[in-house]
């Protein structure tokens, strides 16, 4: 089979317009980047906000692999099979980020038969939302400086400024920094560093955002450090940066349409990681789907524990949004992972090592329950599984009174995932979601965390120093007490140990740090050992990317 970029290459796109004429909206409504992408116009966005709502369909995962299990590429076949029943159905995706790009993973438009196009556009530069991101949280860090550089009236602690700056790359030099050295002129010297763009908040206030003027009280409402003395918090707003910011963001608030191989519409937009940021795309692009379809696809980040629990603890608590149905992934790879294989014998038949592994998705399938949404199960397929390996995960979750679906989509196209879609459409159609949230607002921070980590993680409590604990009061008396909790830990287990592989339990979550996002209105909740800025592997993907003869990309997956 030809690779992923030689796939995307050869595909018959459609013209965007004509892509966008299939959800209804009118050419003149689209901002065009070139003729296969193109932007929706902000007051049409707002226009659709009456109309009735399509129902919202979740993918999410077990604890994967460094590869990742395909939840993209299960959310593309799902929706092109969904479209080949005849059902009204768009996919609402993260864009990638160049991190993973040229690091480890590659990129994030799906694989196979089962891509969004134009790949390379939207796994390299895109629209450019993601460079105006990272230019409006490098702007506030540049104003921060110049206040404290002229005036500093408010006597800013340059001990306890809390934001940082970033950089969409992979980059574990630049961690912890010292900047304003050489000089008075260069500014004053204190200790600095840099997060990876999608780990910003003002991604997270991006993607949580309803429409400009909540973008821009977001925004004025960041906090980035703290004053001398009576260490009251500082905001963005008295560094007067909400609004160029804002202005930096106009354009990119906008929704990206492009379409998937099979000339389905997908809307790709915002893109924070899962297991250092809220994991989902933005709200604009999914309600703006909603609105357009009668069923939405969407994914969130990494397992279930942290894309799918922030999904609904932050994304749909903060927007109203009401799932109908949760596809959770799984591979036999993954599961003989969990099962002690090791990483390098994962092709080889090995039915008992999937059935020690079945404990990992036994436990994302009982947490995902808890929100009250039915669920299917969706076995990616790899050309190295045994029917005798399906057998004993199907006969598995079935014993838990769900169904899994073998899926062939990244061979087949949506053609492989028509049993998954008639399934999901069932579920979407029943009526039996009755969604919850893990927590309530009112509940104190540290009990919000415990509740996740209990039952979530399988924990038996969280801990922290006197430190920390003195910071989740502080917040709350600050004001922040009703915010829900982002999780910051490894996707690889249940708990804070990524070699902690099956379904840990009676295990301790320790928190190392707190980090408050008043502007996305939740609080980061770090444990373990997980950074903000990612390094790269021994042998990154970027060693292998190049321009041929041809002037096209090769390399890039």
């Amino acid at each position: 089979m030809k690779s992923d970029i030689e796939i995307a290459r050869a595909a018959q796109m459609l013209p965007i317009v004509r892509v966008a004429g299939r959800l209804g909206i009118p050419e003149k409504e689209l901002a065009l980047y070139g003729n296969t992408k193109a932007k929706l116009n902000l007051d049409y966005v707002q226009s659709l906000r009456e109309r009735a709502s399509g129902k919202l369909v979740l993918v999410t995962a077990m604890s994967p692999t460094p590869a990742g299990e395909g939840k993209t590429t299960v959310a593309i076949g799902l929706a092109d099979a969904m479209n080949r029943l005849g059902k009204n159905a768009t996919v609402c995706l993260r864009e990638p980020s160049l991190g993973p790009c040229f690091g480890m993973k590659g990129g994030a438009a799906g694989g196979g038969m089962a891509q969004v196009v134009p790949m390379e556009d939207i796994n390299l530069h895109f629209t450019g939302d993601m460079h105006a991101i990272g230019a409006a949280h490098n702007l506030l860090a540049a104003l921060i400086g110049n206040y404290i550089h002229w005036s500093n009236d408010i006597r800013l602690d340059l001990r306890r400024v809390t934001w940082r700056r970033v950089l969409d790359m992979n980059d574990r030099q630049l961690r912890q920094i010292t900047t304003g050295l050489g000089g008075s002129a260069n500014g004053f010297p204190r200790e600095d560093g840099f997060d990876i763009t999608v780990a910003s908040e003002v991604m997270a206030i991006f993607c949580l955002s309803r429409d400009l003027e909540d973008l821009q009280r977001r925004l004025g409402n960041i906090v980035i450090g703290y004053t001398r003395g009576d260490l009251a918090p500082v905001t963005a707003a008295q560094m007067e940066a909400p609004g160029a910011m804002t202005a930096l963001l106009r354009d990119a608030l906008a929704p990206n349409l492009v379409q998937t191989l099979e000339n389905n519409p997908a809307f790709i937009h915002g893109g924070p990681f899962a297991n250092i940021a809220h994991g989902c795309n933005s709200v604009i692009a999914t309600e703006t789907a909603l609105k357009l379809s009668d069923y939405v696809v969407t994914e969130a980040g990494f397992g279930a524990d942290l894309g799918a629990e922030k999904f609904f603890d932050i994304k749909c608590r903060k927007s109203g949004l009401h799932p109908s149905a949760v596809v959770i992934v799984a591979t036999v790879r993954a599961l003989k992972m969990h099962g002690g294989v090791a990483r390098d014998a994962l092709e080889h038949e090995d039915v008992a090592a999937v059935q020690r592994g079945l404990e990992n998705l036994g436990r994302h399938i009982r947490n995902t329950s808890q929100f009250g949404v039915p669920l299917t199960v969706a076995i990616n397929h790899f050309t190295s599984d045994t029917q005798a390996e399906l057998d004993a995960i199907s006969h598995y979750v079935a014993q838990r009174g769900v169904t899994a679906h073998v899926c062939t989509h990244w061979s087949d196209g949506g053609a492989g995932a028509q049993g998954l879609a008639g399934s999901v459409v069932e579920l979407a159609d029943s009526g039996t979601a009755r969604f919850r949230t893990l927590y309530e607002d009112d509940m104190s921070l540290w009990d919000k965390a415990r509740t996740i980590a209990r039952s979530i993680y399988g924990a038996d409590d969280i801990n922290a120093d006197k430190k920390i604990r003195d910071q989740f009061r502080q917040f709350e008396r600050e004001g922040y007490g009703h915010f829900p909790i982002c999780m910051a830990k490894t996707q690889y287990s249940f708990s804070t140990d990524p070699a902690l592989m099956g379904a840990p339990s009676n295990h301790n979550v320790k928190i190392r740090e707190l980090s408050l996002s008043a502007g996305a209105e939740f609080l980061v909740v770090v444990c373990g050992d997980i950074m903000r800025m990612p390094g790269l592997p021994r042998v990154p993907a970027a060693n292998h990317i190049s321009v041929n003869a041809q002037g096209e990309i090769d390399g890039l997956f």
